[in-house]
């Protein structure tokens, strides 16, 4: 870990920090998760830049050490691609491979359909393309179908998921959503609130220490939530700013990969859009297909080593 460099560089108007292991070799833009930070691309991190690859993972706008704004209007997608080509142009890169995961996976998506003349190629994990609804905003289809306990839908008020959220001790939040496997809806009812029961003991799985866990707690103890809520709390947002790219496609190489055990894998909809032809219309050079047994949401520190050969094997052929 003693490898890796941070720096703090200036984008779009925020102060961005930037994990990084230089190389003389291609760039590879790492884009994280919620409730993540660039940590939890430490492993990918080490092993190409073993390789040879120059590895660069920012905390995203809102996290860790990166600014954040307070207003859930300044993380729309448009926001987001705008800091991350901006960090491109900072270190003097034409063009990087692309790694996302979760959120960053939809930031992924939305840097490949405004600017794909950045992108070399894509290795995406665990959220599939959604292409735009024309007629319905994401929020309303999300309580028509999944009703107004979805997770999501309780994100949507401004300080009320933060508050239900600092009611357990932050460590714990993070334990709740990096262990779960449980692959089925998220609904959390009011009554018993996003953090659960404050005094429920989790027994951390392999892939994760400890020390990994007070790593991001300690973060976020400092920071708080709202900087990654504000992400779902712009949705809305985004559906109003596409419009224009209703029905575009992602032009760009592409390798997705997913946990049979992902609770977005399992959302209503999500395998029958993969497997059978929707995926592929909207995603038009999708090369690489991978759905991961026994893997649950957070695959790239579940199975770092997979992982690793999946993305190495994909970008050594550009």
């Amino acid at each position: 870990m003693e490898a890796i460099r941070h720096t703090k560089i200036r984008v779009n108007g925020i102060n961005m920090h930037v994990a990084e292991i230089a190389g003389d070799g291609l760039p590879v833009l790492f884009l994280h998760g919620f409730p993540e930070l660039w940590y939890s691309w430490r492993h990918q991190m080490l092993y190409l830049s073993a390789l040879g690859y120059r590895t660069i993972a920012p905390d995203l706008r809102g996290y860790g050490e990166t600014d954040a704004p307070p207003s859930a209007a300044d993380y729309s997608a448009f926001h987001i691609v705008g800091d991350l080509v901006s960090l491109l142009d900072a270190l003097g890169l034409d063009q990087v491979f692309l790694v996302g995961h979760d959120w960053g996976a939809i930031i992924a998506w939305y840097f490949c359909l405004l600017r794909p003349d950045r992108i070399k190629a894509l290795v995406n994990m665990s959220v599939v393309f959604s292409p735009r609804n024309p007629v319905r905003k994401p929020i309303e289809s999300m309580r028509a179908m999944f009703g107004n306990d979805y997770y999501i839908c309780r994100f949507q008020q401004p300080g009320e998921a933060e508050e239900e959220l600092a009611r357990v001790d932050t460590a714990l939040v993070i334990k709740k959503f990096l262990a779960s496997r449980n692959p089925g809806l998220l609904c959390v009812p009011k009554e018993v609130g996003l953090g659960g029961n404050p005094n429920s003991k989790i027994t951390l799985p392999s892939w994760l220490s400890e020390d990994d866990v007070n790593y991001y707690a300690t973060s976020f103890n400092r920071t708080g939530f709202t900087g990654g809520l504000n992400y779902y709390r712009a949705l809305d947002l985004n559906w109003e700013l596409t419009a224009a790219w209703t029905g575009v496609q992602i032009k760009v190489p592409v390798k997705f990969i997913v946990g049979d055990l992902d609770l977005t894998y399992n959302t209503p909809g999500v395998k029958d859009f993969i497997h059978k032809g929707g995926f592929n219309k909207h995603v038009p050079f999708l090369q690489e297909l991978v759905i991961m047994e026994g893997v649950a949401h957070y695959i790239n520190q579940e199975k770092p080593q997979e992982v690793n050969q999946h993305i190495y094997d994909f970008i050594k052929k550009f």
